[in-house]
């Protein structure tokens, strides 16, 4: 900064504060989707505080026609929704998140911690204390008082990928770039953070004009080294029992078409994992179903027997091998990953690569291999009786309803162009289970940080993303009452800025699904079911439908299946967000099929019997999993 200087700028230079120049920047940032040039950063959601109104919200107004700001209820779920537009968009297009200093930037910490976890991209540009100190101690600020340079944004550096405090005016013409090619990384992706002091925000300087060229970015596809694909080729061909799982990073490196046809052209059975949901329609022939703890009896018994498995873009996570249990211990993995921290998990041989690229490779070094007729057959009458499981499962039943017959009354009337978008407690393990996908990339489980509060927030920000591609498609929200009461503001944003969504609540009094986790593990019914709570005098409901009501929401309240999904063709002709109520069972008519072991932290030593039960089963059954290997 040059202190009272405002004279106009030289010749090939643009005078601008920090933060025109910043939104300026960004608002010339594009990237061709389908042949089209569009902005990488399609706006962002903010909260305005006095650490951002005064600088850089004056700088968003000017550009709102190009970046449009969504007003936020909740920093964190602003955070959320901002995740679920660019997983919607392929992490091809991002929002950013403004937030005020203090406890507006700290309630991002969230949110940026799903972002890093899912690998998406999402850029926050938060308020800092003054860069001079000339004020200090601000309002909201945190004092260190051995490190004044010590406060909230630091906390950032944990949850993101790129991490910056801009100190200087003309920092920011290598700090944004470098936070753009970090979000467009396929191997480094995620959450970019830029740490602002409110004073330095309006700070003036000399930019180059030439730094506000429009610019057409391009998501690089690495290829695999030729060595690694004759490695790969020569296991893959010696297989007898081969399998894929198909993650995430299919989708995103768009090589679900890739996909299928390698998967056709050899013959080899596929499983999904949760991020990988969607990867084939349900009733392809090689589909065999979700693999891991919330996954098929399908999928798991083939991959304890698979001697060769081709991991494609998954970060083979606890939930997808049963803490290291589903496989084989003899079993080899050749893990075909852009990340090569992931290719190379459990000793894998790396394939470091673009998922699509990778296949592409591959095939024909396969040299017309198929997998043995008698693996594939014995593959595809598992899952024929997983699918008979599932329909049974989702079907008629005496008492309260059940999470399984609601997932499969909607599933029985979504097109396949519905996004599904669950989070957290034991919906993403009976949505992973049970739904049938009809359409590609039409699911979103959000279960790399199992964050309680995506649902709604995330839904908003998946209608967004869907209302550019294809407005007239539904986007489906699946949430438990926990979630609900954690967070529901966005149903108010829906309503407000025109984006309908369809919500169904499901109420089963509680944290059901962690009281079934105490129940698994030998424990007491505590502090979960609001019934099992001794700090509860007298448990009592709540009326959800009458505070979505208060939010602008159409409301109905079903006690049955029947209703349920009368109320379900209601909303889907409705022209605002819905929110659909019903009560189910928190005890029984859990999905008990498609388990492998879990390893999850138990007492070594306890006063109860059931306790140190559980505890032996888990000992028992650690036999099976592979230690590194």
């Amino acid at each position: 900064m040059q202190a009272g200087r405002t004279d106009e700028a030289a010749p090939g230079m643009r005078r601008m504060t920090v933060a025109q120049a910043i939104v300026t920047w960004l608002a010339n940032q594009f990237i061709e989707i389908d042949g089209k040039p569009q902005r990488i950063c399609a706006g962002g959601f903010g909260i305005f505080g006095h650490g951002n109104a005064p600088s850089l919200g004056e700088a968003l107004y000017e550009a709102r026609d190009a970046l449009p700001l969504y007003r936020g209820q909740n920093e964190q779920s602003m955070g959320f929704a901002a995740a679920a537009y660019t997983k919607a968009h392929l992490r091809r297009r991002f929002m950013f998140c403004t937030a005020s200093a203090g406890p507006g930037t700290a309630n991002l910490l969230t949110a940026a911690a799903l972002a890093h976890a899912n690998r998406l991209p999402m850029l926050m540009l938060c308020g800092d204390n003054f860069l001079t100190r000339l004020p200090d101690p601000v309002l909201q600020q945190l004092e260190h008082f051995g490190n004044p340079t010590l406060g909230v944004t630091d906390a950032f550096k944990a949850v993101t990928r790129f991490w910056d405090r801009i100190t200087h005016p003309a920092q920011i013409l290598n700090s944004l770039p470098a936070a753009l090619n970090t979000m467009l990384d396929p191997a480094d992706c995620g959450p970019a953070f830029i740490a602002l002091p409110q004073d330095l925000q309006g700070w003036a300087h000399d930019y180059p004009e030439a730094f506000f060229t429009p610019r057409t970015h391009r998501i690089r596809r690495a290829a695999p080294d030729p060595a690694d694909i004759a490695e790969a080729a020569a296991l893959l061909t010696g297989a007898k029992r081969p399998i894929i799982i198909a993650g995430g990073g299919v989708q995103y490196s768009q090589a679900v078409a890739e996909l299928t046809a390698f998967a056709d052209a050899h013959q080899i059975p596929v499983v999904e994992t949760i991020a990988g949901r969607a990867n084939l329609v349900w009733d392809h022939p090689l589909n065999i179903g979700p693999i891991g703890v919330t996954g098929s009896d399908s999928a798991n018994a083939i991959a304890g027997k698979a001697d060769v498995i081709l991991a494609v873009g998954t970060r083979l996570q606890d939930f997808t091998t049963g803490s290291w249990s589903a496989f084989a211990p003899d079993a080899r993995i050749i893990g075909l990953n852009v990340g090569r921290h992931d290719a190379a998990k459990h000793l894998s041989l790396p394939l470091v690569s673009d998922a699509r690229t990778g296949l592409l490779d591959l095939a024909p070094a396969l040299k017309g291999y198929t997998a043995p007729t008698d693996w594939l057959a014995l593959a595809k009458a598992e899952r024929k009786t997983w699918n008979t499981y599932v329909a049974r499962n989702t079907g008629p039943r005496n008492g309260l309803p059940t999470y399984a017959q609601a997932i499969g009354a909607v599933n029985a009337r979504c097109t396949p162009q519905d996004r599904v978008v669950t989070a957290a407690g034991g919906l993403p393990a009976e949505v992973t289970a049970n739904w049938r996908t009809l359409g590609i990339g039409t699911v979103d489980v959000e279960f790399g940080f199992s964050c309680m509060g995506y649902e709604i927030a995330g839904g908003w920000g998946a209608k967004i993303a869907q209302a550019e591609t294809n407005p007239k498609a539904e986007t489906i929200v699946f949430v438990g009452d926990g979630s609900y009461l954690l967070m529901n503001s966005d149903i108010y944003s829906s309503v407000l800025t025109g984006h309908k969504l369809i919500v169904i609540v499901l109420d089963n009094g509680g944290f059901a699904v962690i009281n079934k986790l105490q129940k698994n593990t030998g424990n007491a019914s505590f502090n979960t079911l609001f019934a099992d709570c001794p700090t509860i005098p007298e448990p009592f409901a709540v009326d959800f439908a009458a505070h979505a009501r208060a939010m602008g929401a159409l409301t109905e309240d079903v006690e049955n299946l029947e209703d349920f999904g009368a109320a379900f063709d209601r909303a889907k002709a409705a022209d605002r967000t819905t929110v659909i109520v019903m009560r189910v069972d928190p005890h029984d008519g859990w999905t008990d099929q498609g388990h492998t072991w879990w390893e999850v932290g138990l007492a070594q030593v306890s006063p109860r019997a059931s306790i140190k039960d559980a505890r032996t089963q888990q000992e028992l059954a650690r036999t099976r999993q592979r230690q590194g290997v």
